[in-house]
């Protein structure tokens, strides 16, 4: 198939980047392999099309494509509860810093 040529290399350059982040610091170890697991996935599924419709058969779906787009909408549910938790805490974070400051500008007054 055709596309596959242009996703292998998308898939290949976001590896590249992932390692490229994780040089620089920007990731640890278990998102360097979270990353790298799911992205030689999509590169595995991308190669072999056809074994996504074998694994799916076997849970009781359809078609691989609609596997992958069930797993692909739990994982951004999952991303997104990650990303309000992370949020609220920075939110009670900066609270508890305004309010120190608040009371620290109050003792100076």
């Amino acid at each position: 198939m055709l596309i596959q040529i242009p996703l292998i290399i998308f898939v290949v350059a976001v590896i590249f980047l992932i390692i490229l982040k994780f040089k620089k610091g920007d990731l640890s170890w278990r998102e360097l392999i979270t990353w790298l697991a799911l992205w030689i996935l999509v590169g595995l599924a991308v190669l072999w099309p056809h074994k996504t419709d074998e694994i799916a058969h076997f849970l009781g779906v359809e078609r691989g494509a609609n596997l992958l787009i069930y797993l692909s909408v739990l994982a951004l549910f999952y991303l997104m509860f990650k990303i309000l938790v992370k949020i609220e805490k920075i939110e009670r974070r900066i609270a508890q810093i305004v309010r120190h400051i608040s009371l620290k500008d109050d003792d100076q007054i």
